[in-house]
């Protein structure tokens, strides 16, 4: 949530609510798999968040474990630099999505994809909490597509003609790989769970389920979502919760809120507040 805008001189300073860390930091250094159930949790709270933004006309363009920032058991979708309006007219850029959550399309330099391609970030994602490692850990761009061509197998041209238009015109012939089963490569993960990744990674972007749809999955049948508390008030005794000396010694070592603080209070003493700033950036 945004809570103020600050300008100063040329730069602006947007200042959010504080959340303990993000997704990458919860697994990074684990050794032991994380329970389904808080799995299910994030990319739930995930979803909701993705289904919401593209009914309202947004997609996101980078969806990544970093940038799915949490607090107590809250989940919430972070850094929005790249997102676009799902109406804005092609051609987009191609070099979008960090690379290992990259869509196929993308990858083939597709100039007019849309939203599917946060619903194949996601596949990705969801994966890599169950196996605490990257699906897809493509070293550049070509490799990435073989790596994801090794999981899930080469493309049928009937399946995906689009795709294979999209590859002759930068004069690239896919790989001849046979599928892996996900299940084999995620034991951990429920038959649910498996359904629900080969759905969200599919090669066609128009195969893959909506993030509504994808809410409406048995996956999540009985699931409840944590209730959001204020990060102001009582904090969650959740699965994300990390030592508050963490927390402390960040923001001690951190000079900006001071800085920031500064300027703000010279900037109000000088009329300038964010109900200000909005109201010039509507003139």
């Amino acid at each position: 949530k945004l809570k103020e805008v600050i300008r100063a001189n040329d730069d602006l300073y947007f200042v959010f609510e504080y959340l303990d860390q993000n997704v990458y930091q919860l697994i990074k250094d684990r050794t032991t798999d994380l329970p389904e159930s808080q799995v299910k949790s994030i990319i739930y709270q995930t979803l909701e968040g993705l289904a919401y933004m593209h009914k309202h006309g947004f997609f996101h363009r980078d969806l990544k474990p970093e940038n799915l920032l949490a607090t107590g058991d809250i989940v919430k979708i972070a850094d929005f630099g790249l997102a676009r309006e799902i109406r804005s007219r092609p051609p987009f850029t191609d070099y979008v999505s960090t690379r290992w959550y990259r869509a196929p399309e993308i990858l083939l330099r597709s100039t007019s994809y849309n939203s599917p391609i946060d619903i194949f970030a996601m596949g990705a994602i969801m994966a890599e909490l169950y196996m605490l490692r990257p699906l897809f850990p493509g070293q550049n761009e070509t490799d990435q597509i073989y790596k994801t061509c090794a999981v899930l197998g080469s493309p049928d041209k009937t399946d995906w003609p689009e795709g294979f238009k999209l590859a002759a015109q930068i004069g690239f012939s896919f790989p001849k790989f046979v599928s892996t089963s996900l299940s084999t490569i995620i034991p951990n993960a429920s038959a649910e769970a498996i359904d629900l990744m080969e759905k969200m990674m599919q090669y066609d972007p128009q195969k893959r389920p909506t993030a509504s749809q994808c809410l409406e999955h048995d996956y999540f049948k009985d699931f409840v979502a944590p209730v959001q508390t204020s990060i102001y008030g009582k904090s969650n005794k959740g699965f994300f919760n990390k030592a508050n000396d963490t927390t402390s010694n960040m923001r001690k070592s951190s000079g900006m809120s001071k800085r920031l603080e500064s300027r703000k209070s010279k900037l109000e003493s000088r009329g300038v507040n964010k109900n200000s700033f909005y109201k010039s950036k509507q003139k």
